[in-house]
């Protein structure tokens, strides 16, 4: 059953990206994994280790801290399907510290497994290299936001983002989703004070935008947070139709293997 478990959650965030056929998805059976749970704020990387293991998130959120940060600047935020750690494939060396955001359950899989994985299958091989190209966009965006929107914004944009990122595997479908953090860790992802997050939340709640209640939060108007953050999805990568994408397999004309 928790092999199982990480193969669909693996598969939906694939498909969501690249066109897969079927047999390509089945290759996943053969993923060996150790599922571990995780408490809250336990640390699964710690700047400097060297990684051997992928971590591929199946419940919960992850979140990169930068570890030289005396407030905990949290430079990224992973949720189910997402591989947190892909880019250690090519260059082990941890330089971040990955941790869970409240409990979480994780599939530690080994790196040869991804490198066989891209070796059998071009399609596959290049899914996985769309998921790493769209962690960098999503890095990029982040700088962007940090950069040149004010504080609502930025907690506006992070939640559209958050959410449109549930909901290319199954989650979030009515916009009620966990909340990905506490409102302190809101303002490490936003670069602003506890104090001040606290004031944006409240803006949003008074412009009847969300509700956030305990550890809930329910987007009550999608199309007017989507107008206040100017969120466009496009970086994510995220296919329109990626339900039937074991149905759309195109020949690929590009060598992307990641071995």
């Amino acid at each position: 059953m928790q092999a199982g478990f990480a193969f669909s959650k693996l598969a939906d965030r694939l498909a969501s990206l690249a066109p897969v056929t079927a047999d390509d998805l089945h290759l996943l059976a053969d993923m060996a994994s150790t599922i571990a749970h995780l408490g809250s704020r336990q640390t699964v990387l710690r700047h400097g280790d060297d990684a051997t293991q992928c971590c591929l998130l199946l419940q919960g959120y992850l979140s990169w801290q930068d570890a030289e940060s005396a407030d905990g600047q949290i430079t990224s935020i992973h949720v189910p399907g997402d591989i947190a750690n892909l880019h250690t494939l090519h260059r082990p060396r941890v330089d971040g510290n990955l941790i869970a955001l409240g409990p979480a359950i994780v599939a530690l899989v080994p790196h040869r497994f991804f490198h066989d994985l891209s070796a059998r299958s071009p399609a596959m091989s290049r899914a996985l290299l769309l998921m790493l190209l769209t962690d960098h966009a999503i890095q990029r965006n982040w700088t962007v936001n940090l950069g040149s929107r004010d504080a609502l914004t930025r907690v506006a944009h992070l939640l559209c983002e958050i959410t449109a990122r549930l909901q290319s595997v199954g989650l979030a479908r009515d916009f009620r989703l966990p909340s990905p953090f506490t409102q302190s860790d809101l303002a490490a992802a936003c670069s602003i004070s506890p104090v001040h997050a606290n004031r944006t939340i409240q803006e949003l709640r008074r412009c009847n935008l969300l509700q956030w209640q305990g550890k809930t939060v329910m987007i009550t108007d999608w199309p007017a947070l989507v107008r206040l953050a100017s969120f466009d999805p496009t970086y994510l990568g995220i296919r329109p139709s990626h339900e039937d994408a074991s149905s759309q397999l195109k020949p690929l004309t590009a060598e992307v293997a990641l071995v």
